[in-house]
């Protein structure tokens, strides 16, 4: 059986990490997989059966510099950063070594987090290439991506373009050509080498052996209209749930419902306590910080209300539930997707001025009265794990790639 390594880095929320498991999840029944990741874990997130996965020590972003021109990492030890550094570069260069993997995937590499990674992941394509240059290199990779403005964009592009060509015999981008092109990030595309594969977007699946707690089978069983509210990992989205609490008390006035909160995993504990209180004034409230089934959540919702990241937009898409959208990460990625979405009526954004109480809540009975939008969802390509799954089985057997 063919063998693959996958890393995967999650150095702000989970969104990475969610996509890569996905993949992987149809990458395992037809190849051995090594899973390699390197941010904070979450109690209760569903690794598939059979998938090797090896912890580095974890590193994230200091959320002090999320916004920052200048971000800078921080280590989940009591070890300095460097040495958290050389510690994970070394572990990486020996489960190299140890595996011989017929595949390595870099997820986001080198597109994403090139200048935070590269001190592990340079070492390690070059033991690929010194040692088993058999081994085919594959970058994984969602829709939207460098809309940050630099200084100099086409240096930046074109470093980007040069280290493809060095490394890389594969680009898999997660994205359906009807909404997004991959020229559309990046301007040099046709310089690459390597051959360009459009898989579709990645959808998630049901979890398959998760138990469903009591707190989602009375949530679930509710015979209230659902407004679901979610927030992604958590680590963003603040404002944007504590506008909808405060809409709360006009919503119940209006219209029989319940709403469902979750507001992720890893939201700092203050803010989560800060949350519960306000909310705890009113009955029409439920809030939690997670569950393991969110998209049974969004197919028994009348509207799902969230942030743009790039796997909650596919559960909207996989679900075709009623959908208000607010991007909140300021390099426009999760707006750049939303509009193009909005454009084509799937769903609406919600913008900085609408987190108003009043407006917001006007803006939610609205949308609670439009039509359904799943036959617009239907035209998209959602298939993008498979496909993904059937490109590697072609690569790793050296057949013809056929370009989507």
């Amino acid at each position: 059986m063919k063998k693959i390594l996958f890393y995967c880095q999650n150095l702000l929320g989970l969104g990475h990490l969610v996509r890569t498991t996905e993949i992987i999840r149809h990458l395992s029944k037809d190849f051995k997989v090594c899973l390699v990741q390197g941010g904070t874990t979450v109690q209760g997130f569903e690794i598939p059966q059979g998938v090797e996965t090896i912890h580095l020590p974890a590193i994230q972003l200091d959320p002090k510099t999320i916004w920052s021109e200048n971000r800078s990492m921080i280590a989940d030890s009591s070890l300095t950063l460097e040495e958290v550094k050389e510690i994970r570069k070394n572990m990486l260069l020996k489960v190299f070594d140890v595996i011989q993997p017929d595949c390595l995937i870099t997820e986001g590499f080198p597109f994403s987090k090139k200048q935070s990674l590269s001190f592990e992941l340079v070492p390690l394509l070059d033991r690929v290439k010194t040692t088993k240059p058999s081994t085919k290199v594959v970058c994984s990779l969602r829709d939207i991506f460098m809309v940050k403005q630099f200084e100099d964009r086409s240096k930046e592009e074109a470093e980007r373009c040069d280290f493809l060509n060095q490394y890389y015999d594969l680009l898999l981008y997660h994205s359906d050509p009807k909404v997004h092109r991959l020229e559309e990030s990046f301007s040099m595309t046709e310089k690459l080498n390597c051959q360009v594969c459009y898989t579709g977007y990645v959808a998630q699946s049901i979890p398959e052996n998760t138990e469903i707690s009591d707190q989602d089978i009375a949530s679930l069983s509710n015979k209230n209209p659902m407004i679901l509210v979610s927030v992604g990992g958590g680590k963003l989205g603040y404002e944007l749930l504590d506008a909808v609490i405060k809409a709360a008390p006009i919503l119940e006035k209006q219209l029989p419902h319940k709403i469902q909160i979750f507001t992720g995993p890893l939201m700092p504990d203050e803010k989560f306590l800060q949350l519960y209180n306000l909310a705890a004034n009113y009955s029409n409230i439920n809030i939690r910080r997670f569950t393991t089934q969110l998209i049974a959540h969004m197919e028994k919702a009348s509207l799902s209300i969230s942030l743009g990241g790039y796997n909650t937009t596919m559960n909207v898409l996989k679900t075709g539930v009623r959908s208000l959208i607010y991007p909140s990460n300021k390099d426009r990625e999760q707006a750049i997707r939303a509009e193009k979405l909005e454009e084509m009526g799937i769903l609406e954004v919600i913008r900085p001025e609408d987190l108003n109480p009043a407006r917001l809540a006007e803006k939610i009975v609205n949308s609670l009265n439009k039509k359904p939008v799943k036959s617009l969802c239907q035209t998209l390509n959602l298939q993008g794990a498979e496909k993904t799954a059937q490109l590697l089985r072609n690569l790793l057997e050296l057949k013809l790639i056929e370009a989507a």
